[in-house]
């Protein structure tokens, strides 16, 4: 086996003059927890079409298991769980019928293992597909993907429709895999799932990956909120560097600090007797929309 699991090289898919993909490259570790987040129609239902052997690229090469996943998509799916953000189930068969179905596909033999995740995630599988809903749907399919001795595990958007304490489950379970030394590539548009659960991250837009790696990287690249009040006013603070867009009230001031120089700046204001000083660090958010409004600039 190759020593990452996936490997996406220069990784372009055309539709005619329109660019999907454009040169993407990226890594995943075995262990790894892969975040992949972008705006609607930035390219990562594409990518994960390619990875899946769905659609063929245009150019580049993308392996899982040291495979390509064009020419090998069948031995590789054996050891692939993917659940969609969208999950169409047989409507004739019981949501129990479509789990086992799926977890025999991936030989999966761990009936407690299977019972457990029916539980956790709350779904009755005694009924047919066709009176679940949506959030229903998709707990069925994350039921057979984390029941399934899968070694990487593929979710595109897989907590659509899910509500605040499923979606807890499911986050626990992502730990609950990395934890039995497996991978996980996961698209999402839930931010602070991706900080919760990813250690490295891409962003991509417009086809194109504009940013990748471990939280602690990317944070380096934006900004820290920063609230503070003093006993004198904090004069000058404007003109020190790292500081921007400072508002004030009275002897309280808010502003943005370029992480690398919060250790001068909080010298600074304790020239100035601190009295309260709190920072909250930046999210993925910040930090997507920071080089999205940067491209649109």
């Amino acid at each position: 086996m190759a020593a990452n699991i996936m490997e996406i090289s220069s990784l372009t898919k055309n539709y005619g003059k329109f660019t999907a993909l454009n040169d993407v490259n990226l890594n995943v570790r075995p262990g790894e927890i892969y975040g992949f987040i972008g705006p609607n129609g930035a390219g990562k239902t594409t990518a994960i079409r390619v990875l899946l052997g769905i659609l063929k690229a245009t150019k580049g090469t993308a392996t899982i298991f040291g495979k390509d996943v064009w020419d090998d998509a069948v031995e590789i799916h054996k050891n692939v769980a993917y659940v969609p953000g969208d999950v169409n189930l047989w409507p004739n068969l019981t949501g129990g019928e479509v789990i086992d179905l799926f977890v025999r596909l991936r030989k999966g033999k761990n009936k407690i293992r299977k019972q457990e995740l029916i539980e956790r995630f709350e779904i009755d599988p005694h009924k047919k597909c066709r009176t679940y809903s949506k959030g229903n749907r998709q707990k069925v399919a994350l039921v057979a993907a984390f029941a399934s001795d899968a070694e990487l595990y593929i979710l595109d958007e897989p907590t659509s429709g899910l509500d605040p304490l499923m979606e807890k489950v499911f986050q626990e379970c992502v730990l609950e895999v990395q934890n039995q030394g497996k991978s996980v590539f996961l698209s999402s548009h839930i931010l602070q799932e991706v900080e919760r659960l990813c250690g490295k991250v891409s962003l991509i837009r417009d086809g194109r990956i504009i940013e990748t790696g471990t939280m602690t990287e990317l944070r380096h690249l934006t900004r820290t909120s920063v609230s503070a009040e003093t006993e004198r006013a904090a004069e000058g603070i404007e003109k020190l560097a790292g500081v921007h867009d400072v508002r004030r009230d009275g002897l309280k001031l808010a502003f943005a600090a370029d992480t690398k120089e919060l250790g001068s700046i909080i010298t600074f204001l304790a020239g100035f007797n601190v009295v309260k000083l709190e920072s909250s660090p930046p999210t993925l958010e910040d930090l997507f929309m920071s080089h999205y409004e940067n491209a649109r600039g």
